[in-house]
């Protein structure tokens, strides 16, 4: 088979499967809505949690930044990339979240990739829930030790994977808040099996950080645990992109001799740290935010209760509302867009099979009526 028939085959492929997705031309997209072909809707699918991504101090910050560093980092944070924002940056990371270091990632993927291809060897194993994002699992999957999953948020399984020998280190991999269901893993629980058993556990709070704990402090602060290895990114509640590692000394220095990504990767641009402290500052300040978002979260399990889909047992800003087959989840979405709202149909891969859904996303720029107009086309799709 030629390359040009390879290619058409699996295009086709994912065509006829219902599976085949494209990207969407946004003329402008915040938080609360977005234009798309001249027309508004209601946004109910970015991940832009408390609304910073058109913040003003934000914004500002990031202009001034490019006006005193330029547009891009230049080069790699080991050759001249590395300005004094990104090291301040790190070390407001770091003491905010009580590590020793912080380092900066471009993106949350890379941070995965880098720490993971970084620390494994062949004689080790990587046990990780089954439901941990794919820049975890492939990352994992694509490194020199095992992997071996467990069954999503079941320490018990957790327990069982780690009584099997292994002759190298273990590294436990899960998510705070799960992308795709919106469900917290028991950190508590999963640290305490992996210490006893020697491990390290890595979690990647993309999604909890911001918007959860004291300012913003994410998951594993809430839980009560400081894991050996954390990702948080900036996509997310920060308003911004990137994201950094939370980890000892001794790990962060090792990771500049061997992590390919901080290497040989063009730094963040400094401009771009300098917006990501001012949003750091908005998060920690962001209470009311915090408070709006969990009030609008609550309005909208409470309205969809009476759907005949089932709505994921999820107390997080990821609401899915399970739907089933591809088809149909597309059809809902439709029904949706038609009425205002633009919500995005999650299907397999993404998701196992026979498990699409709605991935709805809701956010402290969010009006109460915003909730109500959602519920309202819903219900309306219901009969």
């Amino acid at each position: 088979m030629s390359w040009p028939q390879r290619i058409a085959q699996a295009l086709e492929q994912r065509r006829s499967s219902g599976r085949y997705r494209q990207r969407t031309l946004c003329a402008r997209a915040d938080a609360r809505s977005l234009r798309v072909a001249g027309t508004d809707y209601l946004n109910f699918s970015a991940n832009d949690y408390l609304g910073l991504s058109h913040h003003p101090q934000i914004v500002s910050a990031w202009r001034q930044g490019a006006l005193d560093y330029g547009a891009g980092a230049g080069g790699s944070a080991h050759i001249t990339g590395y300005r004094p924002p990104q090291a301040e940056l790190e070390a407001q990371l770091a003491d905010w979240l009580g590590y020793p270091r912080a380092l900066l990632f471009i993106s949350g993927f890379a941070a995965n990739q880098a720490v993971i291809a970084a620390l494994m060897g062949k004689d080790d194993r990587i046990l990780a829930d089954k439901l941990s994002h794919a820049s975890l699992l492939e990352a994992a999957s694509l490194s020199p030790a095992t992997l071996r999953r467990f069954a999503h948020n079941q320490p018990q399984a957790l327990a069982a994977r780690l009584a099997a020998a292994c002759s190298g280190e273990t590294l436990v991999v899960t998510e705070g808040i799960f992308s795709m269901d919106g469900d917290r893993a028991p950190l508590a629980a999963l640290h305490g099996l992996s210490q006893r058993h020697g491990g390290w556990l890595l979690v990647d709070d993309a999604h909890g950080i911001g918007v959860c704990g004291e300012q913003g402090r994410g998951s594993c602060w809430q839980q009560g645990i400081r894991p050996e290895l954390q990702i948080v990114t900036f996509g997310k509640a920060f308003g911004v992109s990137g994201a950094a590692l939370l980890c000892d000394d001794a790990t962060a220095e090792y990771l500049l001799q061997f992590a390919r990504h901080l290497i040989y990767s063009t730094a963040m641009p400094p401009a771009q740290a300098c917006a990501l402290q001012a949003a750091l500052r908005c998060v920690r300040q962001g209470d009311t935010l915090r408070q709006r978002l969990r009030a609008n979260i609550g309005r909208f399990r409470a309205g969809a209760s009476g759907l005949r889909w089932r709505l994921a047992d999820s107390d997080s800003a990821i609401q899915p509302l399970l739907v089933g087959e591809e088809s149909a989840a597309l059809a809902l979405a439709d029904r949706l867009c038609m009425r205002g709202c633009w919500v995005s149909a999650i299907r397999p891969p993404t998701v196992p099979p026979g498990t699409a859904r709605l991935r709805i996303t809701l956010s402290a720029a969010h009006l109460p009526e915003d909730i109500d107009r959602l519920l309202e086309a819903l219900h309306d799709a219901d009969d």
